[in-house]
């Protein structure tokens, strides 16, 4: 009689067949078969049956982010609870050469959680402790199941936050990842500027401290900076397991308010010119009239419907009065309307919730089709010019795509509405954003500045940085993962396992 254990290993083999086959690999290559079915019993000894999925409805909601690109799911998807369990797994992929791709919430914009290639998904989501609060040294560490909302509301009571705010709920680590930014970048910096170490499995399980096991000075000038060569690495060099991350005082006043403008040109110039005069913003996001139309529409607000800027001041009473009448003097001679102010806690949440759900105001606009968001950014004094002329050709060229952006860094975003069904739409929409990242290239920009490169980035990155830098990308990834098997496809040209 055929034992149990092999009835269910046939089963696995089986299995393992029909998924291969969902990804256009033969099913006689029965080497893949064996490893996958070989490694399957490895992961299931580390991390037990509940820490192994081969469910399709789990794969598919891991083989997809909030961008346009397609899911690709993985083979199997892991939930490691530890950073032994994520190291211990690595080490099985490494031996069978499979495919790694972390997921932290899947909120990423760029495809970076499509597995393109198969593979295993290591979901990080049951690692969501934060491990060390230092709260006079303002410094937190912090696993890659902690988002940064669970992280401020952990530290509500201790009189410090962690600033960095990209709209979503995102994974502190996947931050980190795609050296993310967002709202309050202008005052306090991206996740570059805000993460002081990380602890990162690399392909072949290796663990490794970025910046020294258990060291958190505020700076160094020790040795080679590996701590930014893995943030904004999209999961291609390793797996980020732990962060450790700068704090922030809570601010003793914070005031916001929202100023209309008769043109864009009017609402950025006030832009540049109130950074020149050295005010320290907190945040000064820009809206055109089609956003902030949708924002009013989504959200019931009331504002008119112009280009407008969001702002919003921290500091002490005294320092705030002289900020927002600074602010105030700039943007009446830029023609400008009257503050309308957002002081009381409830309100300014209202305000920026609105900001933050300008993505799903942007879809409320066209029901029923999809989004996709570019993410330039360009030096301050090419501001101007690059939204004028974008706006211009989104109109010439019959788009709806509303602007949102991160104005105090040089960095928007447009809200791209598209008809997936409708080729010619696609095709339009495809030119634009080549146009557009080209347009911030000639002007000494960059093609993504918080989104990451991602599935869609790839040429472009080469057009940025020139064959030789990209040499030395390739070079550095070589090293650390010469298999190609972490996240393969992302940022760089794919290579072949």
């Amino acid at each position: 009689m055929v034992s149990l254990l092999t009835r269910t290993r046939r089963l696995q083999f089986s299995c393992l067949h029909r998924f291969l086959r969902s990804f256009n690999v033969k099913p006689g290559n029965v080497t893949r078969c064996a490893s996958l079915d070989s490694a399957l019993s490895a992961f299931r000894s580390i991390c037990g049956e509940d820490g192994v999925s081969l469910g399709e409805a789990v794969r598919e909601q891991h083989g997809k982010d909030e961008s346009l690109h397609r899911c690709c799911p993985p083979d199997v998807v892991l939930f490691p609870s530890c950073v032994e369990e994520v190291s211990a797994l690595a080490k099985v992929c490494h031996r069978h050469r499979l495919p790694i791709i972390p997921f932290g919430t899947g909120t990423g914009l760029e495809g970076g959680v499509s597995a393109v290639k198969g593979g295993v998904c290591f979901s990080l989501r049951n690692m969501d402790q934060v491990l060390d609060l230092h709260q006079e040294d303002f410094d937190v560490t912090v696993e890659p199941g902690v988002t940064r909302k669970a992280l401020n509301s952990y530290l509500r009571d201790t009189g410090l936050w962690f600033p960095v705010d990209p709209g979503a709920d995102a994974s502190l680590c996947g931050m980190a990842a795609t050296s993310a930014s967002g709202t309050n970048a202008v005052r306090y910096g991206t996740m570059r500027e805000n993460v002081l170490n990380l602890e990162v499995v690399l392909a072949d399980g290796t663990v490794v401290h970025t910046a020294g096991k258990g060291r958190r000075p505020r700076k160094t000038s020790a040795g080679y900076n590996l701590t930014n060569l893995f943030v904004g690495s999209e999961g291609t060099l390793g797996i980020i397991t732990k962060t450790t991350l700068r704090l922030y005082g809570i601010p003793e006043s914070v005031v916001s308010a929202v100023c209309s403008f008769p043109s864009i040109q009017d609402a950025v110039d006030s832009t540049v010119q109130v950074l020149q005069a050295g005010v320290a913003i907190a945040r000064i996001e820009f809206l055109d009239d089609v956003m902030i139309d949708a924002c009013n529409r989504f959200s019931c607000l009331s504002y008119p419907v112009m280009p407008t800027l969001f702002l919003e001041f921290h500091g002490s009473e005294q320092s705030l009065k002289e900020q927002v009448n600074t602010t105030e003097e700039i943007t009446q001679s830029n023609r400008g309307s009257d503050f309308q102010w957002a002081q009381d806690a409830e309100t300014r949440e209202r305000l920026w919730k609105a900001r933050h759900d300008a993505w799903y105001a942007a879809l409320a606009l066209r029901p029923g089709c999809k989004a996709y968001a570019t993410d330039v950014c360009v030096p301050l004094s090419r501001l101007p010019q690059i939204l004028v002329e974008t706006k211009e050709d989104l109109i010439e060229n019959r788009l709806t795509g509303p602007i949102a952006g991160h104005v105090g860094d040089g960095n928007f975003h447009c809200l791209l509405l598209v008809d997936p069904s409708d080729p010619e739409e696609l095709h339009r929409v495809h030119l634009f954003t080549e146009r557009l990242a080209r347009r911030a290239l000639a002007m000494d920009g960059t093609c993504t500045g918080e989104h990451g490169v991602g599935l869609g980035k790839r040429a472009l990155l080469r057009e940025e940085m020139g064959p030789t830098a990209i040499q030395v990308m390739q070079g550095l990834k070589d090293v650390l993962d010469p298999d190609n098997v972490m996240n393969p496809g992302k940022v760089l040209q794919p290579r072949e396992i």
